[in-house]
């Protein structure tokens, strides 16, 4: 099953995108937001979920909260990450609900993934064209939610993210479904030399992974590479739900840092459900 689009409840016009394939395989609920739904302004309208770009704090604790509802998930429970560009995860537990919900100061420092085993924790990171990765293990349950840019996908952020879940969790890769969401694509994504340098050096690209080449420039397929660190990591390939959405493309759909330098965040939020006395 591909993508999505999910409207929320009916009263919200809130638009969000759902990983089908992985939202049925379990307990898990998952879905990424565009920017329609919101009470942002000018540059951000309308559905900005990033506290940290300039935005009106108060409109943005008010996006994550249509957001969170909308997606069947408690806003005030929420747990997001600094987003670094680097590659650690972090554990959460039941006792961190709230950390980095309404104020970017609180935020869990220095990370780039999240993942836990306790029901009812949205663990959320926020994207303006680098590459959502979203994992749910049906057996412990467990989920996660990783941020991938190309520095992320180089450094073995994935990777990192599912030796975290194998460690905490007895999570085996082989059991896992995995979604990749909306991202900028290989039509928008202009890198220099050093990009693919960097990303062969990791050995999750080679002469396939620059597209085309004009005046030293290359074209990188970041969603692309995501699938490949899943596989190598041990995630079937069967079990990988690639979003084709572009989202530099996409101008009235997404943000895109790459395109306007100045605008809102998209966020990715996923969590276990609360099994039913």
């Amino acid at each position: 099953m591909p993508w999505q689009e999910f409207a929320g409840f009916p009263e919200s016009d809130i638009a969000m995108l759902r990983p089908a394939s992985l939202c049925a395989a379990g307990p898990v609920q998952a879905a990424f937001s565009t920017r329609r739904g919101g009470v942002s302004q000018g540059r951000y309208a309308s559905l900005n979920m990033g506290l940290h770009v300039g935005d009106r704090p108060e409109d943005v604790v008010e996006n994550r909260r249509r957001f969170l509802s909308a997606a069947g998930m408690e806003p005030a429970h929420m747990v997001a990450a600094e987003q670094v560009h680097g590659d650690i995860p972090c554990p959460v537990d039941a006792g961190m609900r709230g950390r980095g919900a309404f104020d970017a100061a609180s935020a869990l420092p220095g990370v780039d993934a999240l993942l836990t085993d306790a029901p009812g924790v949205p663990l959320t990171l926020y994207f303006a064209d680098c590459v959502p990765v979203f994992l749910f293990d049906p057996c412990r349950p467990a989920v996660a939610v990783a941020h991938a840019g190309w520095k992320g996908l180089a450094s073995g952020v994935i990777r990192n993210t599912l030796a975290a879940m194998r460690r905490h969790y007895h999570t085996q890769p082989a059991d896992c479904r995995a979604a990749v969401g909306p991202a900028i694509g290989p039509c928008c994504y202009e890198v220099g030399p050093e990009v693919v340098t960097a990303i062969g050096n990791a050995g999750i690209g080679s002469e396939e992974t620059a597209l085309s080449q004009k005046r030293e420039k290359h074209r990188i397929d970041l969603p692309g590479l995501a699938r490949l660190c899943l596989v190598a990591s041990g995630v079937p390939e069967g079990s990988i739900e690639l979003s084709h959405d572009c989202t530099a493309c996409r101008r009235e759909r997404f943000y895109s840092f790459r395109r306007d330098r100045t605008t809102g965040r998209m966020a990715a939020a996923v969590m276990l459900e609360i099994s039913a006395p």
